[in-house]
């Protein structure tokens, strides 16, 4: 069998530096995904400013003085950060090294996501030195969850996998599903940096950005639901397709519940807003796992029709 995207000769039997370099890509997504939940906890908790200069705060890399919640959930957030970009830089240079033991575009994924960790670094900065502007922001947590889903691809296809051929049109409705969901949450960052539904409320102003969140669920709701059903009349799905849809579809009812409480209660408690978005970014991940291995199910179905 051919070193393919899809497709390497130790798919079935992955060598102990694969293993190690698929532990410490999923370390780093997972790590990516609490990083965004700290950041989401920081921006409604109004503490975006609270490091007034970049990279250090306050002229320190720890503020003793000046540190209080506030304080704290900003630099943390940093601090975070800057270790997700050290072990991505890890992830690159471990990718080339055993490069031989590892699919050929390998390492060049790895050099794709460390190229999205130094463009959200420098965005963090932007946030910080452009005082929080909206679109700089919404691009922050764009390609937070970019970097988060290259993590995540990568992973996906370095784990054994041996696909039962079954999949059909899954692999189609799941792109179609993780793209409505990705542009979803990106429409809920513009809401969030805009502080919309505030807006909207208090003002009457910035509606039209809140409507079109509100909106919005219906294509990445009607895509998952699709997804699921589908999925649970596939005869013959590998187990692990049938468990993680099974996880999508209770992320998919959790997230819209998170979505009606935060709006019924105008954002006024912080802890939904931010399981709101973290569940977002869970439900992208699963949808992601999801396509990815589908289309390697699909692959390898080719494959063994063309060898029978």
């Amino acid at each position: 069998m051919s070193d393919s995207l899809f497709n390497s000769p130790t798919i079935s039997q992955p060598t102990q530096a694969r293993s190690w370099i698929t532990r410490l890509v999923f370390a780093l997504a997972f790590s990516t995904l609490f990083l965004m939940a700290v950041g989401s906890a920081t921006r409604v908790m109004n503490a975006g400013l609270s490091c007034p200069d970049w990279p250090l705060c306050y002229g320190e890399i720890v503020p003793r003085d000046q540190m209080n919640l506030e304080v704290f959930l900003e630099w943390f957030h940093r601090l975070v950060a800057t270790t997700i970009g050290f072990g991505t830089i890890a992830l690159v240079a471990v990718s080339w090294w055993f490069r031989r033991d590892l699919p050929k575009w390998t390492p060049w994924a790895t050099l794709f996501a460390l190229f999205l960790v130094v463009f959200q670094g420098v965005l963090g900065g932007l946030t910080v030195t452009q005082l929080l502007r909206f679109d700089i922001v919404t691009a922050h947590l764009g390609t937070g969850l970019l970097f988060f889903s290259t993590l995540l691809a990568i992973g996906t296809m370095l784990i054994p996998y041996q696909g039962t051929g079954t999949v059909g049109k899954l692999r189609l409705v799941g792109i179609a599903a993780t793209g409505f969901v990705y542009f979803q949450s990106i429409l809920g960052g513009l809401v969030s940096s805009q502080w919309a539904l505030h807006q909207c409320f208090g003002q009457s102003q910035l509606c039209t950005i809140m409507n079109s969140h509100i909106a919005g669920i219906v294509p990445p709701t009607l895509s998952v639901l699709a997804l699921v059903i589908l999925a649970w009349r596939t005869p013959a799905l590998h187990p692990l397709l049938r468990r993680l849809i099974n996880v999508a579809g209770l992320l998919l009812v959790l997230q819209i519940s998170l979505g009606v409480a935060t709006f019924k209660l105008r954002l006024q408690v912080e802890p939904l807003t931010v399981a709101h978005q973290a569940t977002g970014a869970a439900l992208l991940g699963t949808l992601l796992v999801f396509t990815v291995l589908a289309l390697r199910d699909s692959a390898e179905g080719q494959i063994v029709k063309v060898e029978a």
